[in-house]
C-alpha cells in the first residue's frame, strides 16, 4: 500500500469530523455562558439572596416611618372597673351610678370601641439610622457575592466547555490514529506476502492496531464525561451534545504582576464583598453602643365607644412623649461584646481573604506565562514528531527501519499532537484563571477567548 494511502486513510476522521461541525448549530462559548447565567441553579441562589438583602435594606428604612394601628374591640361584663369606666366612655355616666350597691355590684354592660393607636421613635441616638446605613452596605455586599458567583459560574463555563474542546480533539486524533494503524496493517499484511516484512511485522501491527481502538474507546468515553461537566456547569441537564465553536490559538495580552495585583484590589467582587459586611458590621458596633443612650418617643390614641344596648357613644384621645433609659443594661452589653467579637472575626477573614488574593494572582499570573511558552513549545514538537513520522515511514517502507521504529514514531506523533492541543487549551484556561483572579471574568472578556 503506498503511502499516500495511509496519509488518506489516517486523515480521514479529522476531515470527517470537521465537515460535521460546519454542518451543525454550533454552540459559541458566549452562548453558554449566557445559558448558564440564566439557567445555573448557583446564579438563581446568589441573585435571590441580593433580593433578600434589598427587602432588609427597606426593612429598616420603616423604623423610621411613624406606625398606626386601627383595633375594632367588642366587650361584655360586670367587672366594676370596667363598668365604671365603660359608662364613662360612652358618655352615660349618672348620679344614679355613684350608688354603693351600682358601684360594687354593677349590671353587665356591653361595648364596641374603635381604636386608632400611633407611635414613633423620636430619637435612639442614631441607632436606627446606622442600622439602616448597615442594611445599604449588606445590600452592596449581597450584590456583590452575586457578581463573584456569576464570575465563577462563568469560569466553569470556560473551562467546562474547553474541556469538551479537548476531548473531541482526543476523539479525532484517536480515531486519525486507528485508521493510520488499519491502513499500516494493510500495508504490512501487503509487506509479508511480497516477502519484504516478518510476520513478526504484521502482529505488532496488529497489536498496535487494538492499543489504538482502545485509545479511541476511552477518548469516547472522556468526551462524554466533559459534556456532562459542561451540562452542569450551564446548569442544563437536557442539553443535547452538538458542535462547538473551536478556540483557536491565541497569544492573550498580558500586564505586570503588580498591575494585576492593583486590578485585583479594585475589582475583585468577593472582596468588595467582604469589605462592605466589614463597614455593615461596623455600624451594627455603633448601633449597639447606641442602645444605652435615652430614647425618645411620641405615642396617641383616639378612641370611640359604643353601647349596643341604648346607643350612647363618646370618644377620647391621649398623646404623649416618652423618655426612656436602660438603667441596667447587662443584655447589650452582651450584645455590644458580640458584636465587637463579629467585627474582629470579619476584619481577620478580610486580612486573610486578602493574602489569598494576592496568592491567587500570582499563580494565575505564573500560570498563564507558563501556557503561552508551553503552546509555542508544543506546537514545535508537534512539527518535529510530524517530519520525522513521515522520514521513518519512507526508511521503513524502503526496508532501512523496523515496525519497532515506525510504532515509536507514531506514538510520539500522536502524543504530540494531545500535547499540543493540552497546551492550546490550557493556554486560553489559564488566561480566564487571571482574568478570574483579577476578578475582570465578565461575559464580555470570556467571549474573546475565542
Amino acid at each position: 500500500m503506498k503511502p499516500n494511502r495511509i496519509r488518506t486513510m489516517g486523515l480521514a476522521a479529522l476531515l470527517g469530523l470537521g465537515s460535521l461541525g460546519a454542518t451543525a448549530q454550533q454552540l459559541t462559548l458566549r452562548q453558554a455562558i449566557d445559558q448558564a447565567l440564566g439557567q445555573n441553579p448557583e446564579t438563581a441562589a446568589a441573585q435571590a439572596g441580593a433580593d433578600a438583602a434589598g427587602a432588609q435594606a427597606r426593612l429598616a428604612r420603616t423604623a423610621l416611618l411613624p406606625q398606626l394601628s386601627f383595633t375594632e374591640d367588642m366587650s361584655r361584663g360586670n367587672d366594676p372597673v370596667y363598668a365604671f369606666g365603660t359608662r364613662l366612655r360612652q358618655r352615660r355616666f349618672t348620679q344614679a351610678d355613684f350608688a354603693i350597691n351600682s358601684l360594687n355590684r354593677p349590671a353587665p354592660i356591653g361595648n364596641l370601641a374603635s381604636r386608632f393607636s400611633g407611635q414613633w421613635m423620636a430619637f435612639d441616638f442614631f441607632k436606627t439610622e446606622k442600622q439602616i446605613h448597615g442594611a445599604d452596605l449588606m445590600k452592596q455586599s449581597a450584590a456583590s457575592g452575586a457578581k463573584a458567583v456569576n464570575q465563577k459560574v462563568v469560569l466553569d463555563v470556560v473551562q467546562a466547555y474547553e474541556m469538551v474542546l479537548y476531548a473531541e480533539r482526543q476523539v479525532a486524533v484517536a480515531q486519525h490514529q486507528q485508521a493510520t494503524a488499519e491502513a499500516l496493517l494493510a500495508s504490512v499484511a501487503d509487506r509479508v506476502k511480497a516477502g519484504l516484512a516478518v510476520e513478526s511485522d504484521r502482529m505488532s501491527a496488529e497489536v498496535n492496531l487494538a492499543a489504538r481502538r482502545q485509545d479511541l474507546i476511552a477518548a469516547q468515553g472522556g468526551l462524554q464525561m466533559a459534556w456532562a461537566q459542561l451540562r452542569a456547569a450551564i446548569g442544563n441537564e437536557q442539553l443535547q451534545q452538538t458542535s462547538l465553536k473551536p478556540i483557536e490559538p491565541h497569544l492573550f495580552p498580558g500586564e505586570s504582576l503588580q498591575q494585576e495585583l492593583d486590578t485585583a484590589a479594585k475589582t475583585r467582587p468577593d472582596l468588595q464583598a467582604l469589605t462592605q459586611a466589614q463597614g455593615a458590621q461596623g455600624e451594627a458596633v455603633g448601633a449597639a453602643r447606641s442602645a444605652f443612650a435615652p430614647h425618645i418617643a411620641a405615642y396617641g390614641n383616639w378612641e370611640e365607644d359604643h353601647s349596643p344596648a341604648t346607643g350612647a357613644s363618646g370618644n377620647n384621645w391621649v398623646a404623649g412623649v416618652q423618655i426612656g433609659l436602660d438603667i441596667l443594661p447587662f443584655g447589650k452589653r452582651a450584645e455590644l461584646q458580640q458584636q465587637k467579637a463579629i467585627k474582629a472575626g470579619l476584619d481577620a477573614r478580610a486580612a486573610s481573604y486578602r493574602q489569598q488574593i494576592t496568592l491567587q494572582v500570582n499563580q494565575a499570573h505564573i500560570q498563564r506565562e507558563t501556557a503561552q511558552l508551553s503552546m509555542d513549545t508544543a506546537r514545535a514538537a508537534m512539527d518535529q514528531a510530524a517530519e520525522s513520522l513521515r522520514i521513518l515511514r519512507n526508511r521503513y517502507n524502503a526496508g532501512l527501519a523496523t515496525m519497532t521504529d515506525l510504532l515509536r514514531a507514531e506514538d510520539a506523533e500522536r502524543q504530540s499532537q494531545t500535547n499540543y492541543w493540552h497546551a492550546v487549551y490550557g493556554n486560553a484556561s489559564a488566561y480566564a484563571q487571571l482574568l478570574y483572579a483579577t476578578g475582570t471574568l465578565t461575559p464580555d472578556a470570556a467571549e474573546e477567548l475565542q
